[in-house]
């Protein structure tokens, strides 16, 4: 018998996003590194207008601003998009519930794609009973 034993992954972290209270997407230390985000980043978000059944959103990252790109702002280490008002307009919870995107790598003519696959956990109390 040959047995053929499987390497573990090296994990350095969630490459995720999550919708905080105020609306805003904000990206996890590894989301910043696998997006390649910085000051000059602006953020395309979109949805599979071939399939209805795809729920997930897409987001491609880009260094120039056009008609359909939200800016990717920077407070200390930490980078955000003003989502608000798609994320009302998609009617996703995100006061109620913790909203949280796994990013997956995908290609699309040869650039980066990544798809934003959605959970949602109830939001729990605050450490201070709030």
């Amino acid at each position: 018998m040959k047995i053929r034993y499987y390497k573990p992954l090296v994990t350095t972290g969630n490459i995720k996003c999550t919708v905080h209270k105020n609306g805003k997407l904000g990206f996890s230390r590894q989301a910043i590194k696998k997006l390649d985000i910085n000051e000059m980043s602006y953020a395309k978000i979109g949805f599979n207008a071939e399939n209805d059944n795809d729920k997930d959103l897409y987001i491609r990252i880009q260094d120039h601003k056009d008609e359909e790109t939200f800016k990717i702002n920077k407070a200390g280490d930490y980078y955000y998009v003003n989502t608000k008002y798609l994320f009302d307009d998609l009617n996703i919870d995100y006061i109620r519930k913790k909203v949280i995107f796994d990013i997956k790598e995908l290609e699309e003519n040869g650039d980066s794609l990544y798809k934003l696959n959605k959970r949602e956990l109830e939001r729990t109390r605050s450490k201070s009973g709030k």
